[in-house]
């Protein structure tokens, strides 16, 4: 058995396609830096990340497949689904080798699953988009926390850049540590010394970190929210079917 061992990035995943193709030699199993390795092995096989590779794959890649299936692939990766890059690296293979586009080629496992596996990655990015609630805080910057099943934060991003062009704001992800700040000029990826500290935990500002009218709108939302609901319409089930109760705890309206 030959393994490849990695950094576990995307471009580090290029980077072991092209060698595999290099060295002529695939790799039955990939493995992170550090990650205990199988009992038996025939050859394990450290792959340093190699930006130029990548790059070269990739323009590789925009040649056998459509934009939408290299899409696709990137939200496959954000999925940190386990054993995900060894379903792209078969992917990539088996695109790279085809005459022919291998994306709707659904009797293949590896289509099938990562078809199924971008559907689920797609979902979250929208459910972000939908349930994102913004806290004004003291110095006019808008916070919110997510804490997304999958790593879609950089999926949906854009289109609060579009959206909120003219405020400036933070999106971050509790459960990654690391945000998106957009400061009315350009948007970069941001992380804390301390991500312990009680805002970056719980998603909620306290009221030093307020600014003064936010309790009040907070408030105002609760109410507008109660009030448009008909309770003789309300369907608990399709209520937590449209609105996942992962997402509540960081919802105004739930709190």
């Amino acid at each position: 058995m030959i393994l490849f061992i990695y950094d576990h990035t995307f471009e580090g995943l290029l980077t072991c396609i092209f060698d595999a193709y290099f060295r002529k030699t695939f790799p039955d199993l990939l493995l992170m830096e550090g990650e205990p390795l199988p009992l038996f092995y025939n050859e394990a096989i450290h792959i340093a990340t190699d930006e130029e590779k990548a790059g070269r794959v990739w323009r590789g890649l925009q040649k056998k497949i459509s934009k939408h299936a290299l899409f696709s692939l990137t939200c496959c990766w954000l999925s940190e689904l386990p054993k995900v890059d060894e379903m792209l690296f078969h992917y990539i293979q088996k695109a790279i080798n085809s005459p022919h586009s291998i994306e709707t080629n659904f009797a293949d496992p590896d289509v099938l699953e990562l078809a199924k596996i971008y559907k689920r990655v797609d979902g979250e990015r929208v459910h972000l988009m939908q349930f994102v609630r913004f806290q004004k805080a003291a110095d006019g910057t808008f916070f919110a926390a997510v804490k997304p099943q999958f790593n879609a934060l950089p999926l949906a991003v854009d289109h609060f850049k579009d959206r909120f062009a003219d405020q400036r704001w933070l999106i971050y992800d509790v459960k990654r540590q690391y945000g998106y700040y957009y400061n009315l000029t350009e948007m970069e990826e941001v992380t804390f010394e301390d991500p312990r500290q009680a805002h970056l935990v719980t998603g909620m500002l306290n009221e030093t970190l307020m600014d003064n009218n936010e309790r009040l709108f907070q408030e105002l939302w609760k109410t507008y929210f109660k009030s448009i609901c008909i309770k003789e319409r309300w369907n608990p089930q399709k209520h937590r079917q449209d609105m996942p109760v992962r997402y509540w705890k960081y919802l105004t309206e739930k709190q």
